[in-house]
């Protein structure tokens, strides 16, 4: 007798099952992998809540900071120093509790985190919100490897690769949401201008630390752990519409049984062998961390977490003109990146990585001849306006189209390739080195920001 596997098996699904996109179970899923999706709007506010904090003059004036130079890089690191720090604890909060107990308890950090920020005063207030970054930065790490391990897992086989890839677009969901909060805030003027921006962050960490315990665990995750049955119950619940003899269910029931390890290195909170066995998992572990670390060192980490700065470089000095850049170019990019993870499957991942690679090193190089030619026009020994508005202009449309460029090839597939590529037994692990990899990328973003503030210094002291 022959037995079917893999794409054929698929495929063979698809004729004998159509999947039933809208039932009662498979909304009950969406809205499952909709409260995942927030692991990476809470990343996303905090990328933009910085860039925004950055160019409000209140929250500056208040702890004494300004919006590039060490300050700004010791800001924006704390976070990704966060980040790194949490790699050793992203696989056992995932693998030995549950993929919903990974986001869980990243969303506890983020809450500590916030309160921490928020509560900081004006007398050595810095050094309290800057150790608020840092629990911010762990536990954003956790959450953000959890969520999408969560989404591809739960979700049904015949919309997983779409569904994986809304889940980073949805970065943009938070960024837009602390771009508005922030230009709001400066209608209001005062301290209340940032504040209210970083108590909102408080939101989607405390929409996931509540509705966690609620949430369908990840079937994959059941069977390794012995529960074969509730793995089982679940895929019938959700993918085969209650019937327990599902094409969908026995494909992915007879998946579990043949691929994945009973008592492999992810039961083991301590052992990291499976990423390193054989050339195979080194590959895909490399593919992984290359995604990873390829997408921070894009250009976008400096757009994210400077855009102010950018910004001022082309004449737009006015915290209003920035705020509204921002928000602006955060709604482009999310529309952009809804429009990449349409993609993913018609396309293929490796024709959406590539356009994105070149199309950013493109209009990178665009940008930046456009803001040195601005630049150039500015009168000698005078901070002031520069003569060439073309440039300037010019530049800004580059700083719009580049979002547009990274947002349909790197953002869908930041969350979904590192996952796809990695097997369960190393996903956890692997992921965390993932996210470790996003942190330190952006980490040495950060840092080449401020030598080059320091070399500005220097050249005109």
């Amino acid at each position: 007798m022959k037995v079917v596997k893999g794409n054929e098996a698929f495929n063979e699904a698809m004729l004998k099952e159509p999947p039933k996109p809208f039932t009662f179970a498979t909304i009950q899923l969406y809205t499952a992998c909709f409260i995942g999706f927030f692991c990476a709007t809470m990343n996303g506010y905090d990328g933009s809540l910085i860039n925004n904090l950055l160019a409000n003059p209140y929250f500056l004036e208040f702890y004494h900071g300004e919006n590039a130079g060490i300050w700004a890089g010791i800001v924006t690191s704390m976070y990704q120093i966060g980040g790194v720090v949490s790699l050793p604890f992203v696989g056992p909060a995932a693998d030995t509790f549950g993929r919903r107990f990974g986001m869980w308890i990243g969303c506890l950090c983020i809450i500590i985190g916030t309160v921490i920020q928020g509560v900081a005063t004006r007398d050595n207030g810095a050094k309290q919100f800057m150790g608020g970054r840092f629990l911010l930065g762990f536990g954003v790490n956790i959450a953000s490897a959890a969520g999408p391990m969560y989404v591809v897992e739960v979700s049904h086989p015949a919309y997983r690769g779409v569904v994986t890839a809304v889940f980073n677009c949805f970065w943009f969901t938070g960024s837009i949401i602390a771009s508005g909060v922030a230009r709001g805030g400066l209608n209001i003027g005062g301290n209340y201008s940032w504040r209210v921006v970083i108590w909102i962050q408080l939101m989607f960490s405390s929409i996931i630390f509540l509705a966690a315990y609620f949430l369908p665990e990840s079937p994959r995750w059941l069977y390794v752990n012995n529960k074969q049955a509730a793995a089982k119950s679940m895929l019938t619940k959700y993918h085969g519409d209650g019937n327990p003899e599902s094409e969908w269910v026995k494909l992915q029931m007879h998946e579990y049984e043949d691929l994945l390890e009973m008592d492999g290195a992810d039961k083991r909170w301590w052992d990291y062998r499976a990423l390193f066995k054989n050339k195979s998992t080194c590959y895909r572990l490399f593919c992984n961390v290359c995604i990873s670390v390829f997408g921070q060192w894009a250009g976008n980490a400096v757009l994210s977490y400077f855009m102010a700065k950018v910004l001022e470089t082309i004449g737009v000095r006015s915290e209003f003109g920035q705020a509204n850049v921002i928000l602006i170019n955060n709604c482009q990019q999310f529309v952009w990146a809804l429009f990449g993870a349409a993609l993913v499957d018609r396309v293929g991942r490796r024709p959406l990585l590539l356009f994105s690679n070149i199309g950013c090193c493109v209009t990178w190089l665009a940008m930046t001849i456009s803001s040195a030619i601005y630049q150039q026009s500015i009168p000698p020994g005078k901070d002031m306006q520069g003569t060439n508005k073309v440039a300037g202009t010019a530049c800004l449309a580059f700083i719009f189209i580049f979002g547009a460029v990274y947002s349909i090839g790197f953002t869908p597939l930041q969350a979904l390739y590192p996952v796809e590529v990695l097997s369960f037994e190393m996903r956890a692990k692997g992921m965390a080195f993932s996210q470790t990899a996003v942190a330190a990328g952006k980490t040495f973003s950060t840092s080449l920001n401020t030598t080059s503030k320091l070399n500005t210094n220097k050249t005109h002291s």
